[in-house]
């Protein structure tokens, strides 16, 4: 029997961005707009309009992504800098941009690890059919990707279909897709969420057409739930949470079912699916590579009886706040979230954060799905202080990174097929709800959450002391974690 020892020769050690969060030039070369360039911010938070301005400074981050010896870079493109409208015509220098992008990344040895779409749909698209509402955007979406496997065909190896797709769906679509429209109901959602898997599923048919050495799969956002206690009302809780969170995203692509448990949250929820013919024949059929997870800590529930769930007290909530998330969590019938007094104090800041969770996430999606997966994000976001000399001490990003590579190598070593490593993020980007004062990258952007600064900000970066410690990481193949 193969025994396995640490991180395995050629592990895909990166980082990851998104292009709404880091790109900025919204209004540069031809793109349209997207659903996140029209949102409101929060309170004292800038938009996402100027981002980082990865736009023009892509040369210098990629240079610096290479000095820290990255494998990989796993980042998404812009529908709307690619298809201004979301349809139609193709703006080429949107697809200038990112051969650029991928010709600078090979130079250097860096494998692009691309997702086709994080949140950012165009607005047109949701202006006109009212975005995922309409299975209009199913073809929309796999023209799209047409486009672009027909023109990266020879600079991407690794496609990703969507990032988190079950999280825009289980936190009820909140404000991460825009468009003004709040919390949706059971039933829109989850035919959202169909009408994605489907559109998922055929753009991986089409990847294995147009580009056969291509590898293409999904990037939900996967955390194991762990049960309150021993109870089996709550160990039931957790299994159901695991299937209407998790596995409802990742059966449909890689078994062409969901799970059963979710049906009994569909009928005491109201939800009818609008299933057509073929739907889940073409799911079942298209054999994802493999698996892209994000994740960032731990689920633990607790079984909560069946009731009428009433999300109005949170329209006008302060959405940074932990408790907002929580409320959303609420599962009637199935569990809510609770604390887990389990998780792992940090001596750096005295957070408390779950070192375990990819170890034993890892596991539970290589002995269900018999796929590799990569980690696509994981990360420790605070507000970094750039000292006056230029440094930046992070040192609790560095424990908290160091404590998760430690337990993500003994799970590898117990089983789990994990064949790279990207977490959040490669510099400093505009967080979702936290504005630009949420930092999580390994290179400091100066920039402010004032947006008129911003817009011709020179934007210095700076390297944390993250940096050098995650080069020694990679340098090591994970062996040097001190």
């Amino acid at each position: 029997m193969e025994k396995r020892n640490g991180f395995p020769k050629g592990f895909l050690w990166g980082a990851s961005t998104s292009s709404a969060q880091v790109e900025g030039g919204f209004d540069c070369d031809g793109r349209g707009l997207s659903i996140w360039d029209v949102k409101t911010p929060n309170s004292g938070n800038c938009t996402f309009h100027y981002a980082s301005d990865f736009y023009h400074h892509y040369k210098e981050d990629i240079a610096m992504m290479a000095e820290m010896g990255f494998k990989a870079y796993r980042m998404s493109i812009s529908w709307s800098r690619i298809m201004p409208t979301g349809e139609g015509e193709v703006n080429q220098a949107g697809i200038d941009f990112y051969k650029d992008v991928f010709r600078e990344c090979h130079k250097y040895g860096i494998e692009p690890v691309v997702t086709i779409f994080h949140f950012d749909l165009p607005l047109a698209l949701k202006e006109k059919y009212d975005g995922w509402r309409s299975r209009k955007l199913i073809d929309l979406y796999v023209e799209y990707c047409r486009v672009l496997f027909e023109n990266y065909k020879d600079d991407v190896t690794y496609w990703l279909t969507f990032n988190e797709q079950n999280m825009l769906i289980f936190f009820g679509a909140f404000d991460m897709i825009g468009g003004g429209n709040g919390f949706q109901t059971p039933n829109d959602l989850y035919n959202d969420a169909h009408r994605q898997l489907v559109a998922q599923a055929k753009a991986i048919h089409l990847c294995h057409e147009m580009c056969p050495d291509a590898k293409i799969g999904p990037a939900p956002n996967i955390t194991t739930s762990y049960p309150k206690t021993c109870s089996p009302q709550d160990y039931l809780a957790a299994m159901n949470m695991d299937d209407l969170r998790n596995n409802l995203y990742l059966d449909a692509l890689v078994y062409g079912k969901y799970p059963k448990s979710v049906y009994k949250y569909f009928e005491l929820n109201h939800v009818e699916l609008d299933v057509q013919e073929g739907d889940f024949e073409c799911m079942k059929n298209c054999h994802p590579d493999f698996i892209g997870f994000n994740c960032y800590g731990n689920d633990t529930t607790e079984y909560l009886d069946f009731y009428e769930l009433d999300l109005g007290e949170l329209a006008n909530a302060d959405n940074r706040k932990m408790s907002y998330l929580v409320k959303l969590m609420e599962k009637p019938g199935v569990g809510k979230s609770v604390d887990n007094e389990y998780r792992t104090v940090a001596q750096t800041d005295g957070h408390k954060y779950d070192p375990y969770c990819i170890r034993v996430t890892a596991r539970r999606l290589t002995e269900r799905y018999h796929l590799p997966v990569i980690i696509t994000e994981n990360g420790y976001g605070r507000a970094d202080v750039l000292e006056s000399d230029g440094s930046i001490h992070d040192t609790y990003r560095i424990e908290h990174l160091r404590e998760t590579i430690r337990q993500m190598k003994i799970g590898i070593e117990e089983g789990a097929d994990i064949f790279g490593y990207c977490p959040w993020s490669a510099l400093d980007l505009v967080s979702t709800r936290e504005g630009i004062t949420k930092r999580y990258g390994f290179i400091y952007v100066d920039r402010d959450e004032d947006d008129e600064k911003a817009k011709n900000a020179e934007m210095k970066r700076y390297r944390k002391d993250s940096f050098y410690w995650y080069k020694k990481v990679i340098a090591s193949n994970g062996e040097d974690l001190d």
